[in-house]
């Protein structure tokens, strides 16, 4: 499916769209193969998912990568991830700057290894004039501690008189945020079939259209894409609204 489907409204596409990509180590497993099998083949499906939004015309993709609560994983598996993402990050810039992607990371990035912090920050200044794709990658994130994190900076900034009490609106508060660059998503797709969001996106969710498909993440192409992004076509978005 590398043409836009002739079924799809491209008047009626979601601008943004955010994923959790659950199922890798299910997929491994099904096979008999390591977890770590799982998350490379996970990493193909991204950057696809990535270029597929490219092609359709969407203008932002969020992908949930690595959360606060990852790090009580095996710790060989946790280390296997780091390396994975310093290895995809340094294979994978090029191709990205050439494609216009404008890259960010969203999380507490102060845990990572240096050297893989040294090359986000690296990657982000490099693709910041991009006027292509946003790719919002969500790592040692969690929703919760980014809500506390946003409280903290604001009662700071009353502290020091910054701000009166009554200056806080919704506004002011998603832009302390970190996704404050991306604005909230249309449309989330969960993977896997849990029926949960894992601390994800907790206050940027409130009016998001929510898709969950039994698909494990490694096997969601262009054509599970194409259903999820048929199914948000179907809905009626009111907002609260009659």
């Amino acid at each position: 499916m590398k043409t836009f489907p002739p079924d799809l409204d491209r008047e009626k596409l979601p601008q943004h769209v955010a994923v959790i990509m659950d199922g890798n180590g299910r997929w491994a497993t099904q096979r008999g193969l390591p977890r770590a099998v799982g998350h490379r083949q996970g990493v193909d499906t991204l950057k696809d998912l990535l270029r597929c939004c490219k092609d359709w015309g969407i203008g932002t993709l969020t992908a949930y990568a690595f959360s606060t609560e990852n790090w009580h994983r095996p710790l060989e598996e946790v280390n296997f991830l780091m390396v994975l993402f310093e290895r995809v990050l340094h294979q994978e810039l090029a191709a990205l700057q050439q494609e216009g992607v404008q890259l960010h990371f969203a999380g507490d990035l102060s845990p990572l290894p240096a050297t893989l912090r040294r090359q986000m920050e690296e990657a982000m200044a490099l693709t910041a004039q991009n006027q292509g794709v946003v790719f919002n990658v969500a790592i040692n994130y969690g929703s919760r501690s980014e809500i506390v994190k946003a409280c903290r900076e604001i009662a700071q900034r009353v502290q020091a008189k910054e701000l009166r009490p009554e200056d806080i609106d919704e506004i002011l508060f998603a832009q302390h945020l970190y996704t404050a660059a991306t604005g909230d998503p249309d449309l989330l797709v969960r993977t896997s079939g849990e029926m949960r969001l894992s601390n994800f996106l907790l206050w940027q969710l409130a009016y998001t259209e929510i898709y969950v498909t039994d698909v494990l993440w490694p096997d969601f192409n262009r054509r599970e894409f194409h259903k999820a992004l048929q199914d948000f076509q179907s809905r009626q978005r009111r907002f609260g609204k009659v």
